[in-house]
């Protein structure tokens, strides 16, 4: 297992793999603004300079937004960049105008302009928050923070509470943003995958702990396409949540993987010994490498805790019968490699040539980009399931708004409630929800360069 270093930086700066602390968290009372500004973070070691970055407030991750459930999130949204932006708060079931979807939800905040989000957060648990105007190119830069959620009682027994946002940047020899957003091989491969890992900004996290403390880990995965495997080295312990929601009882913690937007919630326990470290691991085709680290420094009690109860269920209505329950099929096409010759673009039909000149590689059910009519149109309270086809060589990561799923497993089970499934190359999955949140809401592809190339539809609740 590596530890990164300065002198690995330049190695991985070739191929592969984490500046700011994060910030203290505010809590929410009255309206608070959130500037979308450039600034500058130490993402990698000393001996190089600081990188340049947009992020909420200026630094890398924007602050900790965090509140209690059933509580007031109020900020005024502040574009301080030289192009529109918005604000999407990723896995809260939110209302639809306040969703942050450009063209859809709402008009984007221009350069010098603002808007006031307003909501209230119904369920508990950890969420995020990221632009939805050129987010492939907005977070690749650093816009991106996190929405903790904490629960009114029932609070999981732990000694802290660590929020961990994994990042990978595309980084230059001297540690800066690399350019080629709009890389049509990124777009039409897996994405803009990065060369240098970080952990709350920073490549080196690194906090002390004692043996058997319980600590609370929440896990999100913030960059732009790349898929983490993690594991653990001196922790041990359960998964609790997935996507915010909790599972109805915690499962033992082995390895983790975790999709573009994809969050994990883990209570885990410090196993290694005083004097020792544990850590959080990524582990990729070169290898493991540390991308958190906890130093052990004495003992916090002389046993370990027992196992822990379930977290507090969230008021997610329940299915109605899915034999009954209405259906669309979605078909994912295109990028590099797949069989797709062309599709439906601007109301006319385009060859992948014509496409990839205009930026579109990728097209769910033969339409390329945001289509006039949604997917599917509900009945406000109605059970809706959706078929989802992966006809491409490439993994994606499924995301839909407003709304958490079940994936309907063979022989008519249900999995945990999610808000973004990953599909590898060749997958066939089923998600079923109901449709309780009015408004017209996205479904799309969470590796950003795979959206912006195409693969956006959504649907509309009555």
């Amino acid at each position: 297992m590596t530890d990164l270093t300065r002198r690995g930086f330049t190695s991985l700066l070739a191929g592969g793999l984490t500046a700011a602390v994060l910030p203290k968290p505010v809590f929410a009372a009255t309206s608070v603004d959130l500037a979308a500004r450039p600034g500058k973070a130490r993402l990698v070691p000393d001996g190089y300079p600081e990188t340049a970055i947009w992020g909420f407030d200026g630094q890398v991750p924007g602050p900790i937004i965090r509140v209690r459930q059933g509580e007031p999130v109020s900020r005024r949204f502040l574009n301080r960049l030289s192009q529109p932006s918005t604000v999407h708060w990723h896995g809260v079931r939110i209302d639809n105008a306040m969703d942050g979807v450009p063209d859809l939800t709402q008009s984007p905040v221009a350069a010098g302009d603002a808007f006031h989000y307003d909501f209230r957060v119904p369920d508990a648990g950890t969420y995020w928050y990221h632009p939805h105007t050129r987010s492939y190119e907005q977070m690749a830069r650093g816009l991106y923070g996190a929405l903790i959620v904490e629960e009114p009682q029932g609070a999981p027994e732990v000694d802290r509470d660590e929020v961990l946002l994994i990042d990978d940047w595309r980084l230059t020899e001297t540690a800066q943003i690399a350019d080629g957003f709009d890389n049509i091989h990124d777009w039409a491969h897996a994405g803009r995958i990065g060369n240098w890992i970080t952990v709350n900004g920073d490549g080196r996290w690194r906090t002390t702990v004692s043996r058997n403390t319980r600590l609370r880990l929440r896990l999100v995965n913030v960059a732009n396409a790349r898929i983490f495997a993690l594991a653990t080295r001196g922790l041990e312990g359960w998964v609790v949540a997935l996507d915010g929601m909790p599972l109805d009882a915690p499962q033992p913690l082995d390895s983790l993987v975790l999709a573009p937007a994809q969050r994990a919630d883990l209570i885990v326990d410090v196993t290694a010994e005083d004097g020792k470290e544990a850590a959080l691991v990524s582990r990729d085709r070169d290898g493991a490498f540390k991308i958190a680290t906890f130093a052990v420094d004495g003992e916090a009690r002389a046993e370990r805790l027992a196992t822990p109860k379930a977290l507090p269920a969230n008021p997610v209505a329940a299915f109605g019968a899915l034999s009954s329950a209405r259906k669309a099929d979605l078909l994912m096409e295109g990028g590099a490699m797949g069989g797709m010759r062309g599709a439906m673009m601007g109301g006319r039909m385009m060859g992948i040539q014509q496409m990839a000149q205009a930026g579109k590689i990728w097209a769910f059910n033969g339409m390329a980009d945001l289509p006039r009519e949604p997917l599917i149109a509900a009945d406000r309270g109605e059970t809706i399931r959706i078929a989802i086809t992966n006809d491409t060589a490439w993994p994606h990561a499924m995301h839909l708004h407003g709304h958490h799923f079940r994936q309907v497993m063979s022989g008519g089970s249900l999995g945990p409630l999610r808000d973004t499934l990953l599909m590898e190359r060749g997958d066939k999955a089923e998600i079923a929800f109901v449709a309780d949140n009015p408004g017209d809401w996205l479904l799309h592809c969470h590796m950003l360069e795979h959206a912006a190339g195409g693969m956006m539809t959504w649907i509309r609740v009555a």
